[in-house]
């Protein structure tokens, strides 16, 4: 760790008020923003999409599980993969403890990959994780949310993600859209965010922007590549399956995870 100005407690609480009035005007303005992202306006789903789970076919408006609000994760597993994306599995780490107030607030959460079930099962299952997780498989779902690209949009260089054409390294892609019902079940598309509009999902980067390190990226060859599986990492700490801790794993990491 770098060396840092030392003060006296004096000094310090002075910096530390200078900078609470910073936060607090960050976070009025942060409301504003909600706000106004709240005001949007909504697009009408009139395609029939369908998913996969684990009990059996279910439309979109299915996934509401009655609940007039629902929050789509879009995970990064592709048909095929042998496991899905470490970025999106660390923001998935974050889903189970918020899920069931979510449910209390007239929330559902859910989300979806490409990959068939079985495959999204099984990983989910080695992952321990709860949250209801189905497939799109065969549907234009992924396409239409611009969080699947085909090789002929590869091949074109850039495809269309986070409302602009970019290059991007994989057919599959991150991102959460959120969708409403009304009383007579029609369904709407309310909003979508992607890259870095997916921070505020990822509880563990705001304990991270507390400490003296911060997030400590800078050196990487990119953003969160120093995130593993929860049941990858070499050394430290890791959690099982039950929700114990255990000691460290001694097999090596997949740096390609």
């Amino acid at each position: 760790m770098q060396a840092h100005t030392v003060v006296s407690r004096e000094q310090w609480l002075k910096a530390r008020k200078e900078l609470l009035a910073k936060e607090k005007e960050f976070t009025r303005l942060r409301d504003r923003l909600s706000a106004e992202r709240r005001e949007l306006p909504w697009v009408k789903i009139d395609k029939l999409y369908l998913f996969q789970g684990p009990n059996g076919t279910r439309t979109l408006g299915e996934l509401f599980d009655g609940r007039s609000q629902l929050v789509v994760y879009h995970f990064m597993l592709g048909p095929g993969w042998e496991q899905g994306c470490p970025s999106c599995s660390f923001l998935a780490d974050h889903f189970d403890g918020a899920a069931v107030h979510l449910a209390h607030r007239d929330v559902t959460l859910c989300v979806v990959s490409r990959a068939p079930y079985p495959e999204i099962a099984a990983f989910r299952k080695r992952m321990g994780w709860r949250f209801p997780w189905v497939s799109s498989f065969g549907s234009d779902f992924n396409r239409d949310f611009h969080v699947s690209f085909s090789a002929e949009e590869r091949a074109g260089g850039k495809v269309e993600y986070n409302y602009g054409l970019t290059e991007f390294p994989s057919a599959e892609a991150p991102g959460l859209s959120v969708f409403a019902r009304n009383e007579t079940g029609d369904v709407f598309h309310t909003y979508s965010s992607y890259a870095r509009g997916l921070d505020m999902l990822v509880g563990a980067y705001h304990f991270l922007d507390l400490v003296p390190k911060g997030r400590d990226e800078d050196g990487l060859a990119f953003t969160m590549a120093w995130v593993r599986h929860h049941d990858r990492y070499d050394d430290g700490y890791v959690v099982s399956a039950e929700g114990r801790y255990q000691e460290p794993r001694t097999s090596g990491s997949c740096c390609g995870d």
